[in-house]
């Protein structure tokens, strides 16, 4: 599995990951096996949250034994974001992890509590070594500007944005940002959530010539072109332990020119939205 450095915290992650939004209206079973053949096939990084009901117990049927193979990232919701309210849920989130620490910790959106005390939670979390990082989701380029002012540089391990064919729109400045600033961009549903292009479709015929040249499917294509930027990182939900090893050998995948170009054409970035696409 292909790997990068994560921002600026100096970890290797590979760059194809596994979501967890919406895994707990799944067959159990089946989303645990999933989980575990992606781990196998490379795919470490596991992205869940507080707020996806049991998936995070989920996980942690998944990796159990597993636990230093994988990099684990969970999410506070912005109502438990004060200074000791973030303490509380990572704690919380922990005990349904069945482990003492995370990788990431991430505000899963911009909320009403002041930024000052959620990043003061992460500090003493990060402190006493419940977690090894932090980061933001869904953060546009004001609130990543307020977060690098309170917090300084290099703190701030990833952003977590929509990002798909369908909906480029974070490549007006919330990638740039993230490039210049040393914070990797993480994309979620690179799938469009259930918005995939059409096999029928102009776009999806391109998609499918090119996963024929390279032994692959349209989703492989769809992953390889998400991630061909050096900060940028991507974890597909599937349930189906099939897709899991087929997500994963789309980091193999290395689009050429041409292919970027030609994807670009049919899948356009379009104008910069006045606010940031969020699920």
């Amino acid at each position: 599995m292909y790997a990068r450095s994560f921002g600026a915290t100096g970890i290797s992650v590979p760059v194809i990951g596994q979501g967890t939004w919406r895994m707990d209206g799944s067959e159990r079973a089946a989303a645990v096996a999933a989980l575990r053949a992606g781990i196998d096939a490379g795919m470490s990084h596991i992205d869940t949250a507080e707020m996806y009901d049991d998936a995070e117990s989920i996980v942690a049927e998944a990796i159990a034994g597993l636990r230093e193979e994988v990099f684990l990232v969970s999410k506070v919701v912005p109502g438990n974001a004060t200074r000791r309210g973030v303490v509380r849920a990572c704690e919380a989130s922990l005990r349904r992890l069945k482990t003492d620490r995370l990788d990431c910790y991430l505000l899963h959106w911009p909320g009403h509590h002041p930024l000052e005390e959620t990043i003061a939670g992460f500090e003493d979390l990060r402190r006493d070594g419940k977690i090894l990082s932090w980061g933001l989701s869904n953060f546009d380029v004001d609130d990543l500007d307020a977060a690098l002012r309170i917090a300084g540089p290099y703190r701030i391990a990833c952003n977590q944005v929509i990002y798909h064919l369908g909906e480029r729109a974070i490549e007006h400045a919330v990638l740039p940002w993230c490039a210049k600033n040393g914070v990797a961009l993480v994309g979620y549903s690179p799938f469009g959530s259930g918005e995939f292009p059409d096999p029928s479709s102009p776009g999806g015929r391109v998609l499918a010539g090119i996963a024929e040249a390279h032994g692959t499917s349209p989703y492989g294509v769809a992953l390889a072109f998400l991630t061909r930027l050096d900060n940028t990182f991507t974890i597909p939900k599937t349930v189906r332990a099939s897709r899991a090893r087929e997500n994963a050998a789309a980091a193999d995948i290395h689009l050429n020119a041409a292919e970027i170009a030609l994807i670009d054409a049919h899948f356009p970035r379009g104008p910069r939205p006045r606010t940031l696409p969020m699920l």
